[in-house]
């Protein structure tokens, strides 16, 4: 359970964006009117780097929801994918209509609950699982201790993904990587955003994160312009954390 207080958000709007961001903090999520379905913050296009691995998931479990810009990319360019987001703030839900996220749906619905909560006994098994679940204080310690990731593991389908945002180059950060890597046996990469400021880590199966590196060209390739597009700086980064990480979970040579 996910004791620290809910902030409430606030909404900042100009002639060309809307954004929100919460009273301790910095911008968490932005919108530009002339382009709401746009990935603004470079982070955000990071964490599309499930779609290396997968680009076609069934269903997608997200994991704070903000200002819906991942919710409202996923939904107009993955078409087929159910998409369910937790998210814990009623304030920030009462926000969907500022920043243009579509109504809940038979393939959409946005739920008011304890992400944390919410993985232990989930109604169903989900092919990407992402969490962005920041306050103004941070990353929550219920949404990155090992048993949160545990739980995300165990919410998984068969070869499912699990990214989340982590703010880079922290301590905390060091004993996130180590949480996951427990968690996940190993299967784990990470690689900064855009511009930095945060790392997206990417948790699936040591066997998964192989075949990605062995089909990397070829899914790359088969990617829709838009997806490379929003992936042209993080993926040659996601390329490299896959070549380290094969490496050194590579049996030693006879």
């Amino acid at each position: 359970m996910n004791d620290t207080p809910i902030e409430r958000p606030r909404l900042h709007t100009n002639s060309q964006t809307v954004s929100l961001s919460f009273e301790s903090s910095l911008i968490q999520s932005c919108m530009r009117l002339d382009a709401p379905d746009e990935l603004v913050l470079d982070y955000t296009r990071a964490m599309m780097g499930f779609l290396l691995f997968n680009s076609a998931p069934r269903s997608i479990l997200m994991i704070g929801l903000g200002g819906g810009s991942m919710l409202k990319y996923l939904h107009k360019h993955l078409p087929d994918t159910d998409l369910t987001v937790v998210e814990i703030s009623q304030d920030v839900i009462d926000m969907r209509h500022e920043f243009l996220i579509p109504p809940d749906s038979e393939r959409l619905r946005i739920v008011c609950d304890d992400g944390a909560r919410f993985v232990r006994q989930p109604p169903q098994a989900y092919d990407v699982i992402l969490v962005d679940g920041f306050t103004g204080q941070g990353l929550p310690e219920a949404l990155c201790s090992r048993s949160f990731y545990q739980h995300c593991r165990a919410a998984l389908a068969p070869n499912g993904w699990l990214v989340a945002n982590v703010q880079a180059d922290t301590e905390q950060t060091r004993e996130v990587m180590r949480r996951l890597s427990k968690a996940f046996s190993g299967g784990v990469i990470s690689a900064e955003s855009d511009e930095g400021g945060n790392d997206i880590a990417i948790a699936g199966s040591l066997e998964g994160l192989a075949q990605g590196l062995s089909q990397f060209e070829t899914n790359w390739a088969a990617l829709p312009p838009i997806h490379q597009e929003i992936l042209a700086v993080s993926s040659s980064r996601f390329q490299r954390a896959l070549l380290k990480s094969v490496r050194l979970s590579a049996p030693p040579a006879a």
